[in-house]
C-alpha cells in the first residue's frame, strides 16, 4: 500500500533493542556456573515483566513487549551457547578461566575473576575473558610474570596468588 493511504501515527519506528556484551566471532561462549544461572534468572525476570506490562496505550505496550521479546530472544542465543567450565576441574596452579587472580601491576596490587562476556563487570572486580589483561594472565602461575601490553607500552605482570 501507498504511504499516501496510511496515517503518519500508525507508522512505528522500529524499538531500538541494546546488544548484549560482545562475544568475538567464532570464540565459545564460557560462562561460570554463577554466570549461567545469572542469565536464566534474567531471562524470568524479562517474561515476568512481559507478563506484567501495564501501559494504557496500545502502541506503547505493543513497543514494549517488542523490546523485551527482543532482548529475550539476544539471551536465549546467549544461554543456549553458553558452556559452564567447572571451576573445581580447573588447574588450580596456574589462571584459567574462572580463576580470582591477585597481581601486581604498575605497582598496585590488584584482584580480578576472569569471567564469561555477561558476568564481566569491573565495578565487582570480574573481567571478560576475552580481556587483553585476562588474555595475558592466562597460563601463569603463582611467582610468575606476564609482560602485557597496554598500547605502545610494555608493562610487566606479577601473579601474588590463584583462587578457584
Amino acid at each position: 500500500m501507498s504511504r499516501g493511504f496510511v496515517k503518519e501515527e500508525d507508522q512505528e519506528e522500529a524499538p531500538l533493542i541494546p546488544p548484549r556484551a560482545a562475544l568475538p566471532m567464532g570464540v565459545t561462549n564460557y560462562v561460570t556456573q554463577n554466570g549461567k544461572d545469572a542469565l536464566l534468572e534474567e531471562r524470568k525476570d524479562l517474561e515476568e515483566k512481559r507478563a506484567n506490562i501495564d501501559l494504557e496505550d496500545e502502541q506503547a505496550k505493543r513497543r514494549e513487549q517488542v523490546v523485551i521479546d527482543g532482548k529475550i530472544q539476544l539471551l536465549n542465543e546467549r544461554i543456549a551457547s553458553a558452556r559452564v567450565i567447572p571451576l573445581e576441574k580447573q588447574p588450580q596452579e596456574e589462571v584459567r578461566f574462572g580463576a580470582k587472580v591477585e597481581f601486581v601491576l604498575n605497582k598496585t596490587m590488584q584482584e580480578f575473576q576472569i569471567v564469561g562476556v555477561d558476568e564481566a563487570d569491573v565495578k565487582n572486580k570480574k573481567i571478560s575473558f576475552t580481556a587483553p589483561i585476562a588474555k595475558a594472565l592466562m597460563g601463569a602461575k603463582v611467582n610468575e610474570k606476564v609482560d602485557f601490553q597496554l598500547g605502545a607500552e610494555s608493562k610487566s605482570i606479577k601473579v601474588l596468588a590463584i583462587v578457584y
